[in-house]
This record gives C-alpha cells, structure tokens and sequence, in this order.
C-alpha cells in the first residue's frame, strides 16, 4: 500500500512556498498602491493647472533615466550585442509613444478609466491565436475580446461613477453637465491604444532578454532611448507654449513629479518584475487587474472622487472575465506542453530567476 506521506508533504510545501511568497505579494500591493497615488497625483497636477503632457512626462523621464543608468550600469559586465541593444532602443520609441498618449488619455478620461484601459493589452492575446494558438480557441479569444470592449463601453459611459452610474439612486443629476462629462468610445481609443503600446513594449522586452539581470540593463536602456525620443518633442512643445504665452507662472508640483519618477516608473518596474519572475503575475492577467482595482477603490475614495463602487465592480468583473479568456492561450499551453515547446515569451514567465541585483 501507499503511504499518504507524499500527499501530506506535497501540501505542506504549497503552504510554505505561498507563505513565503506573502512578504513578496504585500510589496507588490503596496508598489502598486503607490504608483496608482502617483497617477492620482499626477491626474490632478495636469487637469487644474493646465500643464503640458509631453514636457511633464520628459521632465519626469529625464531623472527616471538617470536612476536606472545609475542601478542598472549597461555599460558594465557582459557587453550586449547590437541584436539586443538595437530592439532595446527601438522598443523605446515605443515607450516614448506609450508614455505621451497614456498621459492624454489620462487627462481626459480620467485616472480611474485610464488605468484600467492600460489592460487592452490583453488583446494580443487574440492575436496570438491567430499565429500560434489553435483554431478552437480563437472564438475564446474573440469572446473576450467582446467583453473587455463592452467593459470599456461601460466605463466611457460613466457606470464607475456615482452621478451617471445606473446603479446610482441619485435624483439630483445636472443633465447639461452630464453632456459635458459623459465620454464616448472615441475618447477612450487614446488610452486603449495606449495600453496595447504598453504591452508591446513588454513584449518585445521579454523576446529581447530572457535572463531577468539582462532585461534590467536593457530596461535602463529602453528608458533612455524614450527620453531622446521625447527631447525634440517636449523643446517644441516649450517652444510652441512660450509663444503663446500659456506656460507663464505655471506652478510647480514637487509631490507630483516626485512620485511619478520614483513610484510611476522606477519602483513599479522592479515590483512587476518580481511579481513575474516570483509570483508568475503578469500585469495583463486577472490577478493584477485585482489588485489594481483594490488600489484604485482606495484612491477614488481618498480623493473624494465622483465614484460608484457597485458600478466599478462590475466593470472590473466584466473587465477580468474578457482578460482571462484573451489570455486562455497561455494557460493551456503550461498544461498540455513542456516548458521547451513554450514560446519565448510564456517561457521566461515560467522561469524561477533570483529577484532585483545590488
């Protein structure tokens, strides 16, 4: 007979491995939790004062390069090849691209919408059904496809907030100022596009660098390709506002740019690190899409936000639904094949690699 010893001890190191990686989930909730501040923080700086999108985000990105050139030092150790530095440099641009339009798409539609519009990344997981995935999963796919767009829907139509809400049982609403409020899809194609920039810049991150002490070199690399991206832009920008005349006695908000250079791009990038290599979190997947969503009902809540919990709720559940059907792929895969038929993305999902470097 078999001794039930195996089953025992096989439960016993699930439960020590998930208590050891408790300490690893809190940071990962409380540098989310800071990064979503920084974008309320920012969100307000933008909208009350009227400042310029692409100079803040330069002026925000300009000492964020020099953090990461300064922890990461690309220029030490095993030199990178041109096949790893050149991605790492035209993965920038795109960087720069996602940066500039995720910043439009934040003053207008808002922190709330535009955080959670950063998962349309989750949509190129249809597309790689399409290339790689089996023609049985594709309607899945495209499932959840519809279902993310109708949570976006929602969202544009006001459902996360208390005075549009149709979960919201108040009387006293101004309909010309909900003319004036109430967005449309059009609206939201600007952060939605830029999520999907967002996810194809991790993309190509993960093709480019399979060992995590690498893609942090390039990462710092990236980060400075984006500046230079960014630096004719901003100038022109300055220059077409000093012409103006609109950025005279524009105040300065240290809080602001503070914390979107330490928690809205250096310290969220090594927290989603390690939920990858550790916690095997990716950020377009339904456990992050959580703890984000927890992150934003705190912060909704601080600021004192037009907010409508029952409507955001249902937004995020419709939302978390499209994203792990688009993400079935994945999933299946880490069932039925092993790790050498993975594609090179999923696999350095799978990977188990030591967390950040000194």
């Amino acid at each position: 007979m078999m001794s039930p010893r195996p089953i025992s001890e096989d439960r016993g190191t699930s439960h020590s491995a998930s208590f050891r990686h408790t300490p690893l989930q809190i940071i990962h909730i409380i540098g989310n939790l800071m990064r979503i501040w920084s974008v309320y923080s920012m969100y307000h700086y933008l909208s009350e004062n009227g400042a310029s999108v692409v100079a803040f985000i330069f002026s925000c990105l300009v000492p964020s390069s020099i953090l990461f050139l300064a922890l990461q030092r690309p220029w030490k150790g095993r030199p990178l090849a041109n096949t790893q530095v050149v991605p790492s440099i035209i993965n920038g641009g795109i960087t720069a691209l996602y940066f500039v339009m995720w910043g439009k798409g934040l003053r207008s539609c808002g922190p709330l919408r535009a955080i959670m519009a950063e998962y349309a990344g989750a949509v190129l997981g249809v597309l790689s059904a399409v290339l790689y995935g089996r023609r049985g999963n594709i309607w899945k796919k495209v499932g959840g496809l519809i279902a993310m767009m109708a949570s976006f829907y929602f969202l544009s139509q006001g459902w996360a907030m208390a005075t549009y809400s149709p979960f919201s049982f108040k009387d006293n609403i101004d309909t010309e100022a909900k003319a004036e409020e109430v967005l449309g899809m059009k609206q939201m194609i600007i952060p939605i596009i830029a999520g999907i920039l967002s996810a194809l810049r991790r993309v190509i991150a993960r093709r480019v660098s399979l060992k995590n002490q690498l893609k942090r070199r390039l990462h710092a690399i990236t980060i400075t390709s984006a500046t230079c991206f960014l630096f004719p832009l901003a100038m022109w920008d300055m220059i077409l506002g000093s012409a103006s005349g609109s950025s005279i006695n524009l105040p300065f908000s240290t809080w602001a740019y503070l914390s979107t250079i330490l928690f809205g791009v250096v310290l969220i990038f090594y927290v989603d690190s390690v939920a990858e290599e550790r916690l095997h979190m990716v950020f377009s997947s339904p456990r992050h899409l959580m703890v984000a969503g927890g992150c934003i009902i705190i912060m909704e809540i601080v600021y004192k936000m037009d907010f409508s919990l029952l409507g955001f709720l249902i937004c995020s559940i419709i939302l978390g639904f499209g994203i792990f059907e688009a993400t079935s792929l994945e999933r299946i895969r880490k069932d039925s094949v092993q790790p050498s038929d993975i594609p090179e993305g999923n696999f350095e999902n799978e990977m188990h690699i030591p967390s950040l470097p000194t």
